[in-house]
C-alpha cells in the first residue's frame, strides 16, 4: 500500500462530529467573518502560547505582510531573512518595499546562521526574519542580542513551528511578534487558510486589527491602508475543536522521528553520509512539521520513493535568491553555496500522527534499498 506523506484523515479521526459540530454552530449563528469563534480562538491561543495578543488573520502570508507593516517598515528598508524557506517570507517584505537580504543558513539545521546575519546588518537594516524552520528554532539568543545591540527588531516565521520552545519559551513570543499559518497541512492545520500574528505589544496587535479590516479602527473610517486580512469564523471554529489536541500530536511527531533516527542508525544509513537527518538546534525543541533527510544522490532517491509509493516532498529545490520572482534582489548561483547544496540534496519522508511503526519500517527499507544502488554506483 502507499505511504503518505501527510495523512489528515488520520489526524481528525475521532475528531470528525466535534468539527462538525463546529461547523454548524457557526452556520447557525450567521456570524462568518470574525465574530464571537474568532475572539475565542484568539483568547485560546494566546493563552496556550502564554503571550498578551493573538490577532487572526487570513493566512501565514498575511500574517507576515501585517505584521512587517505593523512593524513600519518603509520602501528601502533591509530585513535580514534566511534563502532556505518558502517564498511567504521573503514575498512579504518585498510587498512593502523591502528589501530581503538573504544570509546563508547553517549547514547542519539550516537555520538562519547568526554569523552571517551580523555581517550582513547595514544603516539600512530595520530587522531579522528568522525562519523556525521544519519545527525547529533558529537561535534567538544569538538574534536577540545582535538585534537589542544594534537596535533592530526580530519577526518570527513560525508557520511550520507552533509548539516549539526555544529555552521554554515558546517559538512566536521571542522577537517582537510571532507569525503563524494554520494551512492545511501544518501541525495545526484549518480546512483551508488561515494565520495569526502574535505579540506582547499591544500597540502593534491593534495595528494588526486596523489592517486586517482595511485600515479601520471602526467601520468605515479608514485610518490605515490595510486590506483584507479577516480570520473567517468557519476556519476559527475549527481550529478551536484541534488547539487542545496539538500537544499530543506534536509529541507523536517527534515519537515518529526519533524512531527514524534509530532505524536510520541501525540499518547503518546515517553514517554512510548517503542518507543524513538534518541536525537538531541546541537550545530548541523541534515539532517535527517535516522529517527532513540529505541524501547524495537526492534524484535518484525521489525516483525511487515514487516507484515503490512512499510519499515525499523536496522543501526547496530552489533558494530563494535564485527564484525569478525576487526581480533586481536576485542573486547568483554560488552566491549562498550551504543552501544552494541543501536545495540538491533535501527530502522529506512521512511522518505524521498516525504513522505506524510498519510504514515507517518500509521508508527505511526503500533508503536502504537507494543506497545499495548509490553504494554500487562508487563513492
Amino acid at each position: 500500500m502507499p505511504i503518505p506523506l501527510l495523512d489528515i484523515a488520520r489526524t481528525h479521526a475521532g475528531l470528525e462530529a466535534a468539527i462538525e459540530d463546529a461547523m454548524a454552530r457557526v452556520f447557525r449563528s450567521g456570524a462568518y467573518v470574525l465574530g464571537p469563534e474568532v475572539a475565542s480562538f484568539e483568547a485560546e491561543v494566546a493563552a496556550w502560547l502564554g503571550v498578551e495578543h493573538a490577532v487572526g488573520v487570513s493566512s501565514g502570508t498575511d500574517a507576515l505582510v501585517t505584521a512587517l507593516q505593523s512593524l513600519e517598515l518603509n520602501p528601502g528598508d533591509e530585513v535580514i531573512t534566511t534563502p532556505f524557506t518558502f517564498v511567504a517570507t521573503a514575498d512579504a517584505i518585498l510587498r512593502l518595499g523591502g528589501v530581503p537580504v538573504f544570509v546563508d543558513v547553517e549547514p547542519d539545521t539550516l537555520l538562519l546562521d547568526p554569523d552571517r546575519v551580523e555581517a550582513a546588518i547595514t544603516p539600512r537594516t530595520r530587522g531579522i526574519l528568522p525562519v523556525h524552520l521544519f519545527g525547529q528554532c533558529a537561535d534567538m539568543d544569538r538574534l536577540g542580542g545582535l538585534a537589542v545591540a544594534r537596535g533592530l527588531w526580530i519577526l518570527e516565521d513560525v508557520a511550520q513551528a507552533m509548539g516549539a520552545r526555544w529555552r521554554g519559551r515558546q517559538a512566536g513570543t521571542v522577537g517582537a511578534a510571532g507569525c503563524f499559518s494554520f494551512f492545511p497541512s501544518k501541525n495545526l492545520g484549518a480546512l483551508g487558510d488561515a494565520g495569526m500574528v502574535v505579540t506582547k505589544d499591544g500597540v502593534l496587535a491593534d495595528r494588526v486589527r486596523w489592517l486586517r479590516a482595511h485600515g479601520a479602527k471602526r467601520k468605515y473610517h479608514h485610518d490605515l491602508l490595510g486590506g483584507n486580512y479577516r480570520l473567517d469564523a468557519l476556519q476559527a471554529a475549527v481550529l478551536r475543536v484541534k488547539l487542545p489536541r496539538l500537544e499530543a500530536w506534536n509529541l507523536a511527531r517527534g515519537e515518529r522521528a526519533v524512531r527514524y533516527d534509530h532505524l536510520l542508525r541501525d540499518a547503518g544509513l546515517s553514517g554512510t553520509g548517503r542518507v543524513v537527518p538534518l541536525g537538531r538546534a541546541e537550545g530548541s525543541t523541534h515539532v517535527f512539521h517535516q522529517y527532513v533527510v540529505r541524501a547524495r544522490d537526492r534524484d535518484g532517491l525521489l525516483e525511487l520513493l515514487a516507484a515503490r509509493g512512499i510519499g515525499h516532498a523536496v522543501y526547496y529545490p530552489v533558494p530563494l535568491h535564485l527564484q525569478g520572482c525576487m526581480g533586481a534582489h536576485r542573486g547568483r548561483p554560488g552566491d549562498l553555496p550551504v543552501a544552494e547544496r541543501a536545495a540538491a540534496e533535501v527530502v522529506a519522508l512521512p511522518i505524521f500522527p498516525g504513522l505506524t511503526d510498519g510504514e515507517q519500517e518500509r521508508v527505511v527499507e526503500v533508503l536502504l534499498e537507494h543506497a545499495g544502488h548509490d553504494s554500487r554506483e562508487g563513492p
